[in-house]
């Protein structure tokens, strides 16, 4: 993405950034932010964007809704918001920063190319080393006719599982260890078991590098299990095999056909009670610096 794209007020509705055959429509929720940027980049790893968009709140907010579409854009691009408001954090809970950079909520999908936790909390500037979410085509996918089993409960045999953990181990034997793409590649061995559904373990967006605690040792021991959730709607990174060209839901999707193909159902463990913004000195990512009280669920994977 080297040129400049026409921008036009856009829609409030769908949330998120929902591509179409001219552009794409970036819509988030911010009810009390003054200002808000959207921030389009080259590459996953670009620490400059390649555009600013500054949103006009006569021309692109509906209601708490900012808005922007931006015409010729394609899936694939990287972005990211800047937010300005007011600061009340022993009164109404403000924080909004502009100098911290924004994931969007709603993204179907996040890379972390240049991700440093840290760069994230306190005044400073962290454009440089922010995550960035990317515009997915959720509806560019061929399902080959897979739908739900729908198995009967008491016949089932659940198998839960990490998909970091499954596969990690040389011994798996599987060409990418730690992802989606392991997973379905150990579909005979579940199989051979005589499991009928996978239980995953949370495959919702989080932070690796969050240091949980420390060990026995004084290591920092990291976020392994995933249950400090970053964007709900989107596949973790970590798990895919081609997370910065946008292909996030296409793996995840990837996985759960051939497991259904299998006879294998798939539940996801959900945590929807805490998020990784959960407490005062956690940085600002997406919910905390946008200052939301709640998600509206768009369209499922």
């Amino acid at each position: 993405m080297t040129q400049c794209y026409a921008t036009s007020s856009g829609l409030f509705h769908p949330l998120g950034a929902i591509p179409d055959r001219g552009g794409v429509n970036f819509a988030v929720f911010c009810r009390n932010a003054t200002a808000v940027q959207l921030l389009l980049f080259d590459r996953a790893d670009a620490s400059q964007p390649a555009q600013v968009i500054d949103l006009d709140p006569a021309l692109n907010k509906t209601y708490f809704i900012w808005h922007v579409y931006v015409k010729g854009l394609r899936p694939g691009a990287h972005y990211a918001y800047r937010v300005d408001g007011p600061q009340d954090l022993h009164g109404a809970g403000y924080r909004y920063n502009k100098n911290k950079v924004l994931i969007d909520p709603y993204a179907r999908g996040n890379t972390t190319a240049l991700w440093k936790r840290g760069d994230a909390t306190g005044p400073d500037d962290n454009l440089a080393t922010s995550m960035r979410s990317v515009v997915i085509d959720t509806g560019d996918y061929e399902w080959e006719g897979d739908h739900p089993l729908n198995r009967s409960p008491q016949d089932g045999i659940i198998y839960e599982l990490h998909v970091g953990g499954f596969t990690r181990h040389p011994s798996s034997g599987v060409k990418h260890p730690g992802t989606f793409a392991g997973v379905a590649e150990k579909v005979p061995y579940l199989k051979e078991l005589g499991v009928t559904a996978v239980e995953l373990m949370p495959v919702m967006s989080f932070d690796d590098k969050q240091v949980m605690r420390l060990g026995p040792g004084g290591e920092s021991l990291r976020n392994y299990w995933g249950y400090s959730t970053l964007g709900f709607f989107a596949p973790e990174d970590g798990y895919c095999v081609a997370p910065d060209a946008g292909r996030q839901i296409a793996e995840f999707r990837d996985m759960v056909k051939a497991l259904h193909q299998a006879g294998i159902e798939v539940i996801l463990d959900v945590v929807f009670n805490h998020t990784d913004e959960g407490q005062r000195e956690r940085p600002d990512l997406q919910l905390q610096g946008l200052r939301q009280r709640g998600l509206l669920l768009p369209r499922p994977w």
